[in-house]
């Protein structure tokens, strides 16, 4: 399908994009000053970088609610998804390698079950608009603001495999990784967003970027962003297998501590039996005294219900008896029925690079569309163009 039929496609797939912008165009300050309740349409908007294949604590944590948000949006809402190339050059990357990246996210979030005819698809590097309103707000951002943003040294600490946080300073840091919760703000408010779906580390930089949002309107005047609200989500936090006192990562050193969306049932079967527990043979679900036993039945849990309530407890107990290599082996399956066809749609789209290119240039022809209708506004707002 040529970028130019696809484009066709997504704007007939997408009429609420066009219903939002009436409802921006008319009464912005009523439908969404700071704590108004009205129900109006919402703009629903989160963003991943394309800093190698999801594991299950991305998908568990993230992406599933993020598909679970778009099929349940209400009629008028707004969904926008975006994999941001420019967060991920924050830190050292390899040019081929991070292309190769962007094409394999992409690739992961459709085999997820993100539907570019029901969200806005793509890629945050093709649409300049995003660095064009990150530098109008770092003009009225005080540094003392990001100062007290503490992300940057654990990004830090585990690009350089630092055995913790203590070791790194700000001899180390550049402006980039330094200003990126401004440029997360921008990609926030470049959609006049309405609703963020983040889990609670990222409650900091949103509540940044409300801040923003704020004061650029006390300054200019001027009600033109809404006040971005976190979107609570049935998020489930998944540990390393290696380490249960560390979140799964892509980057820590060992690819035994972390199950891709790319891996086969035999390598996900040999991961959940290599699993770091403990000596206590009784199963039982602690998540503070045995992390490594409580991480495998939260997962179990994830895997085979979506009900945030379910009694993880309850599980544990009816273990009573048995072994931990009977909890493993359930965890493997329910997390291989989880995951293999996730897998085998990954792996055919990703045959397709002509086809993923198309979906990525017909989702910026959509983006570029909404954001450049703001950095209008914006300009004409702070006296960069014509009113």
């Amino acid at each position: 399908m040529s970028c130019r039929l696809l484009w066709r496609t997504c704007k007939r797939a997408l009429p609420k994009h066009d219903r939002i912008r009436t409802s921006y165009s008319a009464g912005s300050r009523r439908l969404y000053s700071e704590g108004e309740t009205t129900a109006v349409p919402r703009v629903i908007f989160s963003g991943i970088q394309p800093t190698g294949i999801p594991h299950l604590g991305n998908y568990l944590g993230a992406i599933r609610n993020w598909v679970k948000l778009q099929n349940t949006a209400a009629p008028g809402d707004t969904v926008i998804y975006c994999i941001v190339g420019y967060h991920a050059i924050t830190l050292p990357q390899d040019p081929v390698h991070l292309e190769t990246e962007r094409l394999n996210m992409l690739a992961s979030l459709l085999a997820c079950g993100i539907n570019p005819k029901l969200s806005l698809l793509y890629n945050q590097d093709q649409v300049p608009e995003h660095t064009e309103l990150a530098w109008i707000l770092n003009c009225i951002t005080p540094v003392g603001w990001l100062s007290r943003m503490t992300t940057w040294k654990s990004k830090l600490a585990v690009a350089r495999n630092a055995g913790s946080e203590d070791e790194i300073d700000e001899s180390m840091l550049n402006l980039g990784l330094f200003a990126y919760p401004v440029l997360q703000a921008a990609d926030i408010m470049i959609h006049k967003s309405t609703h963020v779906p983040v889990g609670d580390d990222q409650t900091q930089h949103l509540e940044l970027a409300q801040d923003i949002a704020r004061a650029f309107n006390h300054k200019y005047g001027d009600d033109l962003f809404p006040m971005p609200q976190q979107l609570s989500t049935s998020a489930k936090r998944v540990l390393s297998l290696r380490d249960p006192a560390q979140k799964m990562s892509k980057s820590a050193p060992s690819d035994k501590s972390r199950i891709l969306i790319t891996d086969d049932p035999a390598a996900i079967t040999a991961k959940i039996r290599g699993a770091v527990t403990d000596s206590i043979t009784e199963i039982t679900y602690d998540p503070e005294g045995r992390p490594g036993v409580g991480n495998l039945i939260s997962v179990l849990a994830a895997c085979t219900s979506e009900e945030p309530t379910l009694d993880l407890d309850a599980i544990g107990r009816s273990y009573q008896g048995r072994r931990i290599q009977d909890l493993k082996q359930d965890v493997a399956d329910a997390v291989i029925a989880k995951i293999d066809p996730i897998r085998k749609e990954y792996e055919r789209i990703r045959a397709e690079p002509s086809w993923l290119r198309d979906v990525s240039e017909a989702g910026t022809v959509l983006a570029r569309e909404r954001a450049s209708r703001t950095m209008l506004e914006v300009k004409r707002t702070v006296g960069l163009a014509r009113m």
